[in-house]
């Protein structure tokens, strides 16, 4: 059968304008300390004001949210840090979307209207419900082309879409499998009787595989028609209050992209972003760079995202990166960092 998306989101005009509602960190301060973390550290490091959490409407921004998670799980030593947070994290305490499902008419509904509201929840972001014959799957995947590191963001939002099937379903309900895009982090065994069902990694992107037969017809304990259209109307209206994306984030995503097919030609980002050259050009002097400087950002920033994938071999790095020979990104390398991407690696960055 031909998947069909009941909602697919990512690109949507709304879906940009805003970073990641508040909500989505509730309670984060108490399980960073409860984990053994320093929650000043954490936050500074990541650079969000613990103050913005006590107002679950306000937005934060998708990068400094993911980078705390990720500062989290570091910092706190604990690496199934997402993981953990995601499963004691109840509906209720995800605000305005948490309550577009509780507030469906059916556990259908609720997978339904989620999908549909989290956009305007979360910018830069894939969620859809496909439709797969015996089952719905569940897809998420941030698509923020600054945001590399994103595992622990993507175990706490399956945890979080599987509270919500548990909250009706009861807490021995499992998938029939669960997908991450990221590699096996261990055995995966806590991940496996967390979900309570296969586990897979490295797939394109996050996923829950959710039988029809346990959803369809199943009433919310919760449902409130009225209750439902006042929500969805509010969550618009705060997507409607955001700003337009922002260029140097568009404009490396860009670059990230063209990187795998050899250097960034100024003439083509400027096309892909729907500016003349002079008009990036222009752009990028206000923000105080120029094409050269970010690309060289946008590289650096991607050779210490793949230098931390001990796995990955570092001879693969040079033509991800954008260079034809090895020994160019080398002497970019030593030129940033003052060593080689050998020793930095061994150094236990």
């Amino acid at each position: 059968m031909t998947p069909s998306l009941f909602s697919c989101a990512g690109t949507a005009p709304l879906a940009s304008n805003i970073g990641v509602l508040s909500a989505a960190a509730s309670g984060l301060d108490d399980f960073i300390a409860a984990q053994g973390g320093d929650i000043d550290r954490v936050f500074g490091r990541a650079g969000i004001d613990p103050e913005q959490l006590l107002h679950p409407t306000l937005s934060l921004a998708l990068t400094n949210y993911c980078r705390v998670l990720e500062e989290a799980a570091r910092q706190s030593g604990c690496d199934n840090f997402g993981l953990r947070y995601g499963q004691q994290f109840q509906p209720r305490a995800l605000g305005l979307l948490g309550y577009v499902g509780l507030c469906s008419e059916t556990l259908e509904d609720a997978l339904r209207n989620f999908a549909a509201a989290f956009p305007y929840h979360q910018h830069s972001t894939l969620i859809r419900l496909v439709d797969c014959g015996e089952c719905y799957r569940f897809d998420y995947q941030v698509q923020h082309g600054a945001i590399l590191d994103r595992r622990q963001d993507a175990e706490l939002t399956m945890g979080m879409a599987l509270n919500l099937l548990r909250h009706v379903l009861g807490a021995q309900w499992a998938p029939r499998a669960v997908g991450f895009e990221h590699a096996r982090p261990g055995d995966g065994q806590e991940h496996a009787q967390a979900f309570g069902a296969p586990v897979h990694f490295e797939r394109g992107c996050n996923w829950l595989l959710v039988p029809k037969a346990d959803i369809k017809g199943r009433p919310m304990p919760e449902r409130d028609a009225n209750l439902l259209f006042l929500v969805q109307d509010v969550i618009r209206r705060l997507g409607e209050q955001g700003g337009r994306p922002d260029l140097l984030e568009d404009a490396g995503t860009q670059i990230r992209l063209a990187l795998s097919e050899g250097e960034p030609v100024l003439e083509l980002i400027a096309e892909r972003l729907e500016l003349t050259a002079a008009g990036l050009q222009r752009r990028l002097r206000e923000a105080g760079l120029s094409f050269s400087q970010l690309v060289e950002n946008t590289r650096r920033e991607l050779a210490v995202h793949y230098l931390r994938q001990r796995q990955r071999p570092i001879s693969e790095l040079a033509p991800l990166l954008g260079y034809s020979e090895t020994s160019a990104f080398s002497r970019a390398f030593r030129r940033w960092f003052g060593v080689s991407p050998r020793q930095w690696r061994s150094d236990g960055h």
